[in-house]
């Protein structure tokens, strides 16, 4: 059905031997049980997809501020007219904040843990902003002074403490990008706010963090793991706008 919907649409503009830069839309032509890629899509700014999952239209003159915060690096953009008004990556994400909680067990407790425990700490007792209620974690590593097996117990204060610089780099950055938006555009993402998405926008109270320092509102995408899929999705029942604001 998706396969046969996707060539009757759009079947003069692709191509079977169109290389996807975007693996999620590796994944999604993949189990659509396609061979080939769309051309427009190829060279679609992800931000993009991200804001129209969330109901923002790319193609709205109003200014929209989304800010992705995905494994390797934490991109912010300000999108207005199918064109991107302001956007900066920096190197600083979910794996920095792994490295960061790896970090602080080890400098404090001399205790050595692994990625996948150090991601499972931060996604159950990290947080950017105090919690209501306190949180606490039994940890397993090994003991780097005995080289044993050792289990110690911490809480979301020491973990939001392990991971206040990262935060504080996605902070600063989110300050430029307010910063150097157009006045004209200031102006409807006061009211617009800001939308979060990516892996990182789960951190627990980030939106509440960024809501304090910026004075803005803040939402979180309903499924922000998969909001360049799901925008994608939604973007091909309406080609036009596909192919306006697809990047030359």
């Amino acid at each position: 059905m998706i396969r046969r919907n996707l060539r009757m649409r759009f079947g003069s503009f692709m191509r079977g031997d169109t290389v996807n830069r975007n693996p999620e839309l590796i994944e999604l032509a993949a189990r659509a049980g396609l061979s080939f890629c769309l051309m427009g899509i190829e060279t679609l700014n992800p931000e993009w997809l991200k804001a129209h999952r969330k109901g923002v239209r790319a193609d709205d003159a109003k200014g929209s501020a989304v800010v992705d915060i995905g494994g390797g690096t934490t991109d912010i953009a300000v999108i207005s007219l199918s064109g991107i008004v302001y956007s900066r990556s920096v190197r600083m994400a979910g794996n920095q904040m792994d490295e960061a909680v790896m970090n602080y067990l080890k400098r404090k407790y001399n205790l050595l843990v692994g990625e996948r425990t150090a991601e499972q700490i931060k996604m159950e007792i990290g947080s950017a902003y105090p919690l209501e209620k306190p949180l606490t974690m039994e940890i397993k590593g090994r003991n780097l002074i005995e080289g044993v097996p050792k289990t110690i117990t911490v809480d979301d204060s020491e973990i939001r403490e392990a991971l206040s610089e990262c935060v504080s780099t996605i902070m600063n950055a989110i300050r430029v990008a307010l910063e150097r938006t157009p006045p004209e555009l200031s102006a409807d993402i006061s009211d617009r706010g800001i939308v979060l998405t990516g892996g990182g926008a789960l951190l627990k109270n980030l939106d509440k963090r960024i809501r304090e320092e910026t004075g803005l509102p803040v939402s979180i995408a309903d499924d922000p793991l998969c909001s360049v899929v799901l925008g994608t999705g939604k973007m091909l029942s309406d080609f036009k706008l596909l192919r306006k604001i697809s990047i030359e």
